[in-house]
């Protein structure tokens, strides 16, 4: 049978070690007569599970003891609203960069709650790149500034974090959080759905630093203060459980690639594989992106005549790479490289992608 490989922006592919404990687990759970799906979230089993995935998470990004880790529901979307529902704290303009359709999405919700200060935006040039940081018009007066490390439909990446100059920082890092190091502490607040690098969908991460938290608008839903959940250990109501169990043993398995170093290492190769197969095909497929804001996580291609996709789609399924088909809104091809997609993988797709080239170029 043809191996498969899964190339899908999210729900995307997890790691084959972490399915398989699962698979050991799903029945009865180290003894406790339950499934993790059947156990009670208050109960010490569970409750167990929680701390480890939490204490996991922090070791993995260095979590710095004032912030607080949640987790909760309702994707990366519902956190376009909380963020300002939390984060204005008697303010009333935030800053937002505009590099894609994740952005002009948290763009729109936040403009439920306060002005909103595009200090710079990618659209002139098909948000294939990212705005100079020079040219950023920031806010003397925002709440925070926010933006999105990694666009999963146009494929562009920040090869930077933004210097906000003492104002709160808030990232959407639904698509590259694990992926590599970063410096917690140079961010007020970031989010992610878990659907991507961190487990099942149905689980959002939120890491906020302590002083943030405690001041959310006058009036919003209980279930939309993030104090309501760092008081009650993200479980004001049944969490999803099973997804933090399956987060839980993903960190596990992290760790034993060497930590977020280590990932770092071979998800950079795993785009450089993709990236140079691209650059080499004398034209017949090209990347719209920018060189410098090229992205790890998610590739976009396209093909020199379009009239070719549905060939190019129909033999790569049929070798067993699966879910290449770009995003609607822009066509062509996209490869996602999450972290559980093998370095094997990537070169399954590089020789097809070298094949193919041969015999319709």
């Amino acid at each position: 049978m043809t191996q498969i490989f899964n190339f899908g922006a999210g729900p995307a592919v997890m790691p084959q070690a972490v399915l398989r404990k699962a698979q050991e687990e799903l029945v009865e759970w180290h003894g406790s007569g339950m499934s993790v799906m059947e156990m009670s979230h208050r109960g010490k089993e569970f409750m167990g599970i929680a701390a480890h995935a939490e204490s996991s998470l922090r070791a993995l990004l260095g979590v710095p003891s004032s912030y607080k880790v949640l987790f909760l529901q309702g994707g990366a979307s519902l956190q376009f609203a909380m963020v300002p529902i939390n984060l204005l704290r008697g303010k009333h303009r935030a800053d937002y960069v505009n590099t894609g359709e994740w952005s002009k999405k948290a763009i729109s919700e936040a403009k439920r709650f306060c002005d909103v200060n595009v200090v710079a935006s990618g659209e002139s040039h098909q948000f294939t790149d990212i705005p100079a940081a020079s040219t950023w018009k920031l806010s003397a007066d925002a709440a925070y500034v926010h933006y999105t490390p990694n666009e999963t439909i146009g494929g562009v990446e920040f090869p930077f974090i933004p210097d906000t100059h003492g104002v709160p920082l808030v990232a959407d890092m639904s698509s590259t959080i694990l992926s590599r190091p970063i410096d917690v502490s140079r961010f007020g607040l970031i989010y992610a759905g878990a659907q991507k690098n961190i487990g099942p969908s149905g689980l959002t991460v939120v890491i906020v630093r302590e002083d943030l938290v405690g001041q959310a608008l006058p009036g919003m839903p209980t279930m939309l203060d993030y104090q309501i959940h760092v008081k009650n250990d993200s479980m004001y109501n049944t969490p999803p459980t099973f997804p933090i169990y399956m987060a839980g043993l993903v960190f596990d398995w992290l760790n034993d690639q060497g930590g977020l170093s280590g990932m770092a290492v071979v998800n950079e190769r795993k785009a450089r594989l993709l990236y140079d197969c691209i650059e080499q095909s004398s034209g017949f497929y090209s990347c719209p992106v920018a060189l410098t804001c090229r992205s790890w996580m998610n590739v976009p291609f396209t093909l020199k005549d379009p009239q070719l996709d549905e060939s190019f789609l129909k033999e790569s399924r049929a070798g067993g790479l699966l879910q290449l088909k770009g995003h609607r809104s822009v066509g062509g091809m996209r490869a996602s490289l999450y972290n559980a997609m093998p370095e094997e993988g990537v070169r399954a797709l590089t020789a097809f992608m070298t094949d193919f080239a041969r015999r319709h170029g």
